[in-house]
């Protein structure tokens, strides 16, 4: 099937078979490599994006399910040289170590402070309980996190 995914503003059209996942999409046909693949079952969370607002697994979605449909991944944070707000926290807090985990704590926690910027920390708790980290220990995760949502809410 030909689809156009728009990912980061800019337009991928592409030919895929109908059962292609997102994230392959998004990895092979587009070369975005910051979206990672991690245990292909929608567990860990490795591959969270951003699709139309809402961060979702993107090894659990078709890539004809996203045409026409914006699509935010770790790539398109970043303004130029200056960090997003939530990946300058991660570096500061050093809620990362391997960094496998990372683009899907960010586009994870990015999607849904955009949507409940003031959201309580047990419900960050919640949701941040849905991605897994081999590496951390999750507490420098969560201070990023914490420290990230201040700072947006500021801008």
């Amino acid at each position: 099937m030909d689809i156009t995914l728009t990912i980061n503003g800019r337009d991928h059209a592409i030919a895929v078979e109908p059962r292609r996942t997102l994230a392959d999409a998004i990895r092979e046909d587009c070369g975005q490599t910051g979206t990672h693949i991690g245990c292909e079952h929608g567990i860990c969370g490795a591959c969270t994006i951003i699709v139309d607002g809402e961060p979702i697994r993107s090894c659990l979605m078709f890539a004809v399910q996203a045409n026409g449909k914006k699509i935010r991944t770790v790539e398109g944070l970043a303004n130029g040289d200056k960090l997003h707000p939530m990946q300058q926290a991660f570096m500061d807090h050093h809620g990362l170590q391997c960094g496998f985990c990372t683009p899907g704590f960010l586009m994870l926690a990015i999607g849904v402070l955009e949507r409940e910027p003031n959201i309580s920390d047990d419900g960050l708790l919640d949701v941040l309980s849905s991605n897994l980290c081999r590496c951390t220990g999750y507490q420098n995760i969560i201070k990023a996190v914490r420290a990230a949502a201040k700072d947006m809410r500021k801008e």
